[in-house]
């Protein structure tokens, strides 16, 4: 049987300050951080996780949050906008939210047959909530936000790009989705791999400009699958595309692989397991600071370069 990607598996992005970033995901929209650690590459930075209870794939948005990071600009090669999926019915609490706690945000609107609201996080990355009657996910609820509005995961991710087809071959010959609709300069594609997260709007913009990789925008977008056995098959598809492709690496929560698509957009896939609940149970997820095995030995050191988090 074909190999194919199941949707997405998780986000990352690049804010400024950590405690900012923490109290807008977890207070503002209500997700649960799900683990706290450190870059991999630069254990003096956090690297949060927020996402449903257990940290479900396709529900994990994370961060690389710089203290001081300059602000970054969307452009061509970039993931541009995260889609989340939320209860039918929704968005004018949503929206009323955004307005009492002076979220960025703009009009509700319809876009393929579905109703979104755009809002920006503080660093200016751009989100969207999208009414779903087909997602049967549970949202983390919070005090403030209730199982009626508790967002449920992803729903979608747009790439901005200067040209279509070649990003698009990727999906479809590699990856394993279909192309479904055109709405003006969008072209949205599809899974059947996976019933949620199973959604990438390329966003054609043939004079774009590149976009600048810094606060405020994505880093990379991972896609989904079961095992490292089919991690490493994914692999060859890839290569037998004659793309550039990492050997595997291990992430602790997760197995990854990481390409750029010939579009620009830094693509990651990813597996399902371990999971999250290896250094912890699900009921302590993100409650302290976790660190991969070769920065163990340094934690006081670590702890006190990094920025303290009022939780």
């Amino acid at each position: 049987m074909e190999k194919k990607i199941k949707g997405l598996h998780h986000i990352t992005a690049i804010a400024g300050d950590p405690q900012r970033n923490y109290d807008f995901y977890t207070k503002t929209l209500g997700l649960r951080m799900v683990k706290k650690t450190v870059n991999f590459d630069d254990p003096k930075t956090y690297h949060f996780y927020f996402g449903d209870e257990v940290g479900t794939p396709g529900s994990i948005l994370t961060f690389f949050p710089w203290p001081g990071a300059r602000q970054g600009q969307d452009g061509a090669g970039m993931a541009t906008e995260i889609g989340y999926s939320v209860p039918k019915g929704s968005l004018e609490f949503w929206k009323d939210r955004f307005e009492e706690k002076n979220v960025r945000h703009f009009q509700i609107k319809e876009q393929f047959g579905e109703r979104k609201l755009l809002f920006l996080d503080p660093d200016g990355l751009k989100l969207s909530l999208i009414e779903t009657t087909n997602d049967d996910r549970q949202g983390f609820k919070s005090n403030e936000v209730k199982a009626d509005a508790a967002i449920k995961g992803f729903h979608s991710v747009t790439l901005t790009l200067n040209f279509a087809e070649e990003t698009a071959a990727v999906l479809t010959d590699i990856f394993g989705y279909e192309k479904l609709s055109e709405e003006g300069s969008f072209h949205r594609y599809k899974t059947d791999a996976t019933e949620n997260a199973a959604i990438v709007d390329l966003f054609i913009l043939p004079d774009a400009y590149r976009g600048i990789n810094a606060a405020g925008t994505n880093h990379h977008v991972a896609f989904r699958v079961k095992d490292e056995e089919d991690l490493m098959q994914m692999r060859e598809k890839v290569l037998a595309k004659g793309l550039h492709i990492t050997e595997k690496i291990d992430r602790d929560y997760f197995y990854s692989l990481y390409f750029r698509e010939p579009g620009g957009v830094l693509f990651e896939i990813a597996t399902d397991n371990p999971g999250f609940a290896t250094d912890e149970t699900v009921d302590e997820l993100g409650s302290s600071l976790q660190l991969p095995a070769r920065y163990r030995g340094a934690r006081e050191q670590i702890e006190k370069a990094l920025p303290e988090l009022r939780e």
